[in-house]
């Protein structure tokens, strides 16, 4: 048996008991995480104390089925006029933010969860083996301009461990779906970047001794992002709207 260790390892030594909890690994959501900057596990990370929500969802989920979409025919704004004037993004689409590194990718992305301001869009920035003091400046950012009012932060920084990163998106997606499942909210989820959680799912394979495919990715690496992609849907009175950033190459 293999275990993936969520968190410090250093306390860890050998002979000591390991107990399963029967249940499916889960992250808090809800009311209570809005403002707040957390790990991908719901732990957080903004000294403003302990995050309490009643409410749980699991990270894995199934995305909704054909039948149940509907077609997309709202724009969300941006903010950016050559964007929303020529590529308008709809509400309920998956869009990809493609370019060289330091061209403006994660600007394109904190421009548009501040334009929601007042609109009523329920946003989650999800940070993905980015350096600490670029995390913080993004909060930072947000918060100056009142947009943590309605955003939460979901940050796996570089120097933490391989699983973190990995779950980081679907912690993220499971705390937007609670705002459109349960509460009929538009929701923005913002990952940056997916390149990162790829990187550190290929060292997971490598050390599971997994079949390496081209450039060391396992070959299930496309439905690592599909499976939560598809979570994003426009259904009734319902919306999730995903971007994504990567690097050109």
């Amino acid at each position: 048996h293999r275990v993936a260790v969520l968190g410090g390892y250093l306390g860890i030594k050998e002979g000591d008991t390991v107990r399963g909890t029967g249940q499916l690994l889960s992250v808090p959501v809800g009311d209570a995480l809005i403002g707040r900057v957390v790990d991908p596990l719901g732990r957080p990370l903004d000294k403003q104390g302990v995050v309490d929500s009643p409410h749980r969802r699991p990270l894995e989920s199934a995305a909704p089925g054909i039948a149940g979409r509907q077609p997309v025919d709202q724009p969300l704004q941006t903010g950016i006029k050559a964007i929303d004037s020529m590529i308008p993004i709809g509400r309920g689409q998956r869009e990809l933010i493609i370019g060289d590194r330091k061209t403006g990718k994660t600007a394109i992305g904190i421009d548009t969860i501040i334009n929601q301001k007042g609109t009523g869009v329920i946003c989650v920035y999800v940070a993905v083996g980015q350096k600490e003091s670029t995390i913080a400046a993004v909060v930072e950012a947000l918060r100056e301009r009142g947009a943590m009012d309605y955003t939460i932060v979901v940050a796996a920084g570089s120097s933490d461990p391989a699983p973190m990163q990995y779950i980081a998106p679907y912690a993220g997606c499971a705390m937007a779906e609670y705002f459109m499942y349960e509460q009929s909210k538009a929701t923005l989820c913002i990952y940056d970047d997916l390149s990162k959680q790829a990187a550190a799912y290929r060292q997971l394979s490598l050390l599971l001794r997994r079949p390496p495919g081209r450039e060391a990715y396992p070959g299930d690496v496309f439905y690592l992002h599909s499976r939560l992609l598809e979570r994003s849907a426009k259904l009734a009175n319902r919306y999730m709207i995903v971007a994504r950033s990567a690097p050109a190459d």
